[in-house]
């Protein structure tokens, strides 16, 4: 296609240097310059544009190329410069050359004086001519330079080369810049140029590739566009096909745009992605294939079999040839730019681009590929043992090209399995499915080895509905499987449906698993179906599910250890961490603890992620730190473990709640509900319908909380197992920012109840502190003391309720001192939690104000100022109430008070009072004062009274001088 022309991109080094010599030149200091690089480097073009750069400064030009095509011509370079240079030189000039003409008449034979010269000059008379040659220069050159250039000398016969040695030992002595482009073959012509630069009598200059951004300039010229629009699929053929070369990469780009690889759209220059592969449509990049060397030929041919990337080592192994070879062939393609060294590693290499190994493989038949795939696969199998990590997928993939679908299929299927080991779901997935595509005719126990990882991937990226739906694949290999494999594939179904909250499929699975062992398995056969069944057991209903699914846990577990099952073991030691919290926090860590070195030990990654979500988790509710809980999800979302990285969600949105972070909790709450909808988990639906009204309540925000429990029962939630965290975690909270005293007493009851009736996991449900602190504030005659052995409430949601009520009972005791700590500890320990925090000093501030002790009005400022930014203006205006009760007045909360300094709004000056006082600073009488605010003069006095008053100044001076400071001497103490 007709693209743009090209100017000089890149070479700035370059030409900086040739611009300097020129310029030595015109002073009378000749020199030599020798450009010396590979075809279509860019030797004419940088010479061209020194040639330009001449003209343009008035240096006289002369120019000369060798020829390789036709009949050789003695001195052609010498001849066609001398020619360019007869017509502006006139015949008394050239009567200084004086001798010399007549040896220049060689080239120029108009110049003859006599007989003319015969054809092979002796070397006398190539002395003369050279010197002639010289002393032309410096007469073209005469107080302006003159710069000769002298191309191709590669091919340049023996007497140009003899006058060329000449003339670079003497262009010193004439106002002469010598030119001389040539490749870097070995020749006689490179060894002169280098002996010359080696006695320093020239310069050489190599002129390397150009680097990938000066190749985009280039793409950008001939294609009239900013480089920058270019994509970069598109520049990496045109490294790939040049190297850097501009010459070959202007044809390549040339086919590129021809073969619509490269296209121009409406918006600018794209890449038609369906051809960038095809070896076809790019004749420039893979046409060297044709010229490799059989042996060389197939050695890259098994390099494009194994990939992208591959080793000498493997390249060894199938073709059996020593490694001293392969390398020397590998450096002979490096230089030829097919291969490229991968990285620091001397045994990795790459193709320049995919194209090229498409290119070898497409000359090859089906059956020659299948051939190389063969003896690929084995060397790989032999040089890495065991197929650790990705060489087990290489493999797969090569035994599958080479015709062997069943052995694709098993390996493909081992890779599948320790993807699921690792947590990469759905990598699992994809590979487990693949390879039992590929294994649809294998034997049985091979198909349901494969179904049964699928069914454990599926789970472990919360798919459980998909799992479940394998259950058909089943009952197509029942009656060619024994019972046992049976009763495992079974096992695997309940835990999946047992993920998703689906009960009734998993007590059905779990019925089918134990009727297929039969009466007479022993405890370790059943472990892996009654470790399941436990897990069942503690998401039921009834006043002894806890109690039970606990026994059955610690029974498991103990099999488990003995009998050597370490996934039973860690599900046993996960689901008794979940269950002892509520009675003995301490014991629950010891078993989490314990199910994390199951894990570390087997090692299996994805147990130890979902053990660090838990052991996260129980930090989180211990101390309220949330690092671990946070590295466990970055983790699990790193390599792609769904079901760990939802738990962590879940887990994380409820303590963002608790820590009154609620667009996090919103954020995280809705991915959580996303996720179950895709994958059709009601579990995790009504987990994150439980969080969003958790979430709602602990935001004062009714409606939206009621909406969402309308929502979690209708997607199955039980309103009795779940009661505890609905009224004491939801509704209680909900009715204190609320003020619904009676209502939040009636909701803590009922909390209370159902924990006896339907014991829950969840510890921060109100009965070991929020229920006894509202209690304790509200029983004035007879206030409920804590156990005095509650481990529960040592975790630091319930510490800091269970804080306030002993400065409560504390301060009515008439212990005020005590009482006062009490609250300090409380506040401390509410840090992490700004609403449970702040509802606290509510709370504790009106018991202090009623009995007489401690700051009421220090807490109540505090929490008052808090529920009023946060939007809660009941608990608001209860503390205002409270305030007002106390003799202090409360802080403004009219239209302006946000521009009163903080200790002027503590000490209750108003809006309209702060105007006054900021007009005062400028020593303005009350009349003045009151045209400015349109108020009479006599209530300019009454505000400049109550400025003196509330911030104790002396006088309406003093109040004045506030304005710049905004906080009188001793403002703290008296507010």
């Amino acid at each position: 296609m007709p693209m743009g022309v090209t100017r000089l991109v890149g070479r700035t080094d370059e030409v900086r240097t040739l611009a300097r010599t020129l310029t030595s030149t015109r002073d009378g200091d000749g020199r030599a310059v020798f450009l010396v690089g590979e075809p279509g480097i860019g030797k004419s073009r940088l010479a061209a544009a020194t040639r330009d750069l001449a003209s343009a400064t008035g240096t006289r030009v002369l120019h000369g190329r060798c020829g390789a095509v036709g009949p050789a011509i003695p001195l052609r370079p010498l001849r066609e410069a001398l020619l360019s240079v007869t017509a502006v030189l006139p015949p008394a000039d050239l009567a200084v050359l004086g001798p010399y003409r007549s040896a220049l008449a060689r080239l120029v034979p108009d110049w003859a004086v006599g007989d003319p010269p015969g054809p092979q000059p002796s070397d006398h008379d190539l002395l003369a001519l050279a010197e002639g040659v010289l002393r032309l220069t410096g007469l073209a050159g005469r107080d302006r330079g003159c710069l000769l250039v002298l191309e191709d000398l590669h091919d340049a016969d023996d007497p140009t080369l003899a006058v060329l040695d000449y003339l670079v030992d003497n262009v010193g002595r004439q106002p002469t810049t010598l030119l001389g482009t040539l490749r870097a073959d070995a020749g006689p012509a490179l060894d002169l140029v280098r002996a010359a630069a080696r006695r320093g009598a020239c310069r050489l200059v190599p002129l390397g590739p150009l680097d990938p951004d000066d190749l985009r300039r280039l793409a950008g010229v001939r294609l009239d566009t900013h480089p920058d629009e270019l994509p970069q699929p598109a520049i990496d053929l045109l490294w790939a096909g040049s190297g850097g070369n501009p010459g070959v990469a202007e044809d390549t780009l040339g086919e590129l745009v021809d073969a619509g690889v490269l296209r121009p759209t409406p918006t600018g220059w794209r890449v038609g992605r369906e051809r960038v592969d095809d070896p076809a449509a790019l004749p420039t990049l893979t046409r060297p294939v044709d010229r490799l060397a059989p042996a060389r030929r197939e050695l890259l041919s098994l390099g494009a079999t194994l990939g992208p990337v591959f080793l000498v080592a493997v390249l060894c192994q199938a073709t059996g040839r020593p490694e001293r070879e392969v390398h020397e062939d590998l450096a002979d393609a490096t230089a030829a730019r097919f291969v490229r060294p991968d990285g620091p590693e001397p045994d990795r290499y790459r193709f320049v681009h995919p194209v090229l190994g498409g290119a070898l493989l497409a000359r090859l038949d089906p059956a020659a590929r299948r051939r190389l795939a063969r003896r690929a696969a084995d060397a790989v199998t032999v040089v890495h043992r065991g197929l650790p990590g990705p060489h087990v997928r290489t493999a797969a993939d090569l035994w599958l090209r080479a015709g062997d679908p069943a052995a694709a299929g098993r390996l493909l299927a081992e890779a599948g399995r320790r993807a699921v080991d690792r947590g990469a779901a759905e990598e699992a997935v994809e590979l487990l499915q693949r390879a039992g595509d590929l294994l649809a005719d294998a034997e049985a126990a091979h198909r349901a080895t494969v179904l049964e990882s699928l069914i454990n991937a599926l789970t472990e990226a919360g798919a459980a509905g998909r799992a479940l739906g394998h259950a058909a694949a089943l009952g197509d290999l029942a009656d060619r499987l024994d019972p046992r494999h049976r009763a495992r594939l079974h096992t695997a179904l309940a835990w999946a449906a047992t993920t998703a909250g689906l009960a009734g499929d998993a007590r059905r699975h779990v019925e089918l698993a134990r009727a297929l062992l039969g009466p007479d398995a022993t405890e370790p056969d059943t472990a892996p179906v009654d470790v399941v069944a436990a897990h069942l057991t503690a998401c039921g209903g009834g006043p002894d599910r806890v109690a039970e699914a606990e026994a059955a846990a610690r029974r498991v577990e103990t099999v488990a250890r003995a009998a050597g099952l370490p996934a039973v073991a860690w599900r046993a030691d996960l689901l008794l961490g979940e269950l002892t919290r509520p009675r003995d926090p301490a014991e629950a860590t010891d078993h989490l603890n314990r199910a994390w070195s199951v894990a570390v030990r087997q090692p299996a990654p994805v147990w130890e992620i979902h053990s660090l979500v838990r052991l996260g988790d129980d930090d989180a509710l211990r101390t309220g730190d949330l690092n671990r809980l946070e590295r466990a999800h970055r983790t699990a979302a790193r390599v792609g473990a769904l079901h760990a990285r939802h738990e962590a969600e879940t887990r994380l949105a409820l303590h963002a709640v608790l820590q009154g972070r609620f667009t996090a909790a919103d954020l995280l709450t809705e991915r959580v509900l996303a996720a179950a909808t895709r994958h059709r988990s009601p579990r995790a639906a009504r987990h994150a319908l439980l969080l969003r009204a958790t979430a709602a309540a602990h935001r004062g925000r009714h409606r939206a909380m009621t909406d969402a429990l309308i929502g979690f029962r209708r997607h199955g939630g039980d309103a009795d197992r779940y009661a505890p965290w609905t009224h004491g975690l939801i509704r209680l909270f909900a009715a204190l920012l609320r003020e619904d005293r009676p209502r939040a007493l009636h909701e803590s009851t009922r909390a209370a109840r159902a924990d006896r009736d339907h014991p829950t996991v969840c510890p921060l449900a109100g009965r070991h502190g929020l229920d006894l602190l509202l209690r304790t504030v509200t029983d004035t005659d007879d206030p409920p003391a804590a156990p005095a052995d509650d481990p529960p409430g040592r975790l630091r949601w319930n510490q800091q309720f269970r804080l306030f009520a002993h400065a409560v009972r504390h301060g009515r005791a008439g212990r005020a001192d005590e009482a006062t700590d009490a609250v300090r500890e409380a506040v401390r320990v509410a840090a992490p939690y700004p609403v449970a925090g702040h509802l606290g000093l509510r709370l504790v501030g009106e018991a202090a104000l009623t009995d007489g002790w401690g700051e009421p009005v220090e807490w109540l400022r505090a929490a008052e100022d808090h529920f009023h930014r946060t939007d809660v203006p009941a608990v608001a205006a209860a503390c205002r109430s409270l305030l007002r009760r106390a003799g202090s007045r409360p802080l403004q909360r009219r239209a302006g008070v946000e521009e009163i300094p903080g200790v002027l709004r503590a000490a209750g000056v108003t809006p309209r009072e702060y105007e006054v006082l900021l007009l005062l600073a400028g020593r303005l009488s009350n009349r003045e004062i009151a045209d400015r605010l349109h108020l009479s003069a006599r209530t300019v006095e009454k505000h400049v009274a109550s400025l003196i008053t509330k911030t104790g100044q002396p006088d309406r001076i003093a109040v004045g001088r506030l304005a710049a400071t905004g906080a009188p001497p001793g403002a703290a103490a008296q507010v």
